[in-house]
């Protein structure tokens, strides 16, 4: 017997592994549940008494012996470029399939530029951060403006003016500065007012306002383009009205109301219980606003309106509550998973 644990021993020193499957060929012989070093342990009932206790002690440190070695040919095999390989832990639960999907702001604006752009519009934008020019005077904005002060504005700087743009005008500004007519566009883009967060009202929103100026425009070619809007937007049945009403960059000017997509004039917290929704301000362009672009009010007249994305998207959707737009509760933007 001791013979047979001398060779084994002998066998355990002079192994080397060189890839994965000697080293399991390895457990197998001397580790493995089934190993050759147990079937020596199943001998020991026929060792002679006397010799059990000191052939019990060889066949343990046998065992030891192996158990090093293996450990030794695992890190031989490590530090050689062909270590044990890496598997995933297969008891750490599964990644999801989930997609992301476009916000619901996102597929408003987009579809507002796809109904624009099928009757000859095109998108322009500007910097969030404007000059009183392009954000006040050039728009005809009287000194004296409440706009101006720092109740509705965001000021960064002053004398020389400089804020966070209250609307999408300005980039409208800096289209008429740049092209000639004719010129139909539309400025979507953020905007900020010093406002109370609430259910209706943000300090930060989002404005679709579009542009046309050539000659001959008039107020009937601002209607009918609304008018085309608010059916291929929401649908056939949507009313649409004008409320007369007072811009500095148009005139003369009119509130936009459409009937109430949410109770459908039954009445509820989005429409006042009124069942009319204002949903923007159009007119037509101020004569001396085209001139402070250098172009000719004799010779050309223009209309322009603007909406917020976030009111015609509540209105789409059924939405109660504008803060839903920008808290990321997940369980909010699923509900839009097929957009």
């Amino acid at each position: 017997m001791n013979e047979k644990v001398k060779q084994l021993s002998q066998e355990i020193e002079s192994f080397v592994a060189t890839s994965q499957e000697q080293l399991e060929e390895y457990r197998l012989k001397f580790i493995g549940r089934k190993n050759v070093i147990a079937d020596l342990f199943a001998e020991m009932r026929n060792v002679p008494n006397e010799e059990k206790k000191a052939f019990g002690q060889a066949v343990n440190d046998l065992k030891t012996q192996a158990k090093e070695k293996f450990q030794r040919l695992i890190d031989a095999l490590n530090d050689s470029g062909g270590g044990v390989e890496e598997y995933p832990d297969l008891t750490l639960p599964p990644i999801t399939g989930e997609f992301g999907s476009i916000h619901p702001l996102s597929a408003t604006r987009n579809r507002f530029i796809q109904i624009f752009e099928r009757i000859g519009f095109n998108v322009s934008t500007g910097p969030e951060i404007e000059d009183d020019w392009h954000n006040f005077t050039a728009l005809n904005f009287p000194e004296n403006h409440p706009a101006r002060e720092m109740q509705d504005t965001f000021f960064i700087e002053k004398n020389p003016d400089i804020a966070l743009r209250t609307h999408t005008s300005s980039v409208q500004i800096r289209v008429m500065e740049t092209e000639k007519p004719p010129i139909r566009t539309l400025s979507p883009g953020r905007v900020f007012r010093n406002e109370a967060i609430s259910a209706r009202a943000h300090c930060v929103f989002h404005q679709m306002e579009g542009l046309y100026v050539d000659k001959g425009v008039s107020f009937a070619d601002l209607k009918q383009t609304l008018y085309h809007f608010a059916k291929e937007m929401f649908s056939k049945e949507t009313q649409i009205r004008f409320r007369p009403s007072f811009f500095p960059f148009t005139e003369p000017s009119a509130e936009i109301d459409i009937s109430c997509q949410i109770c459908h004039g039954d009445g509820c917290n989005i429409c006042k219980h009124t069942g009319w929704v204002e949903i923007g301000g159009s007119g037509m362009v101020d004569p001396n606003v085209l001139e402070n672009c250098a172009i000719d009010s004799k010779v050309y007249s223009g209309f322009a309106f603007g909406m917020g994305i976030e009111r015609i998207t509540m209105l789409r959707y059924g939405i109660k509550d504008l803060r839903l737009f920008t808290e990321n509760d997940i369980r909010f933007l699923r509900q839009f998973n097929a957009l």
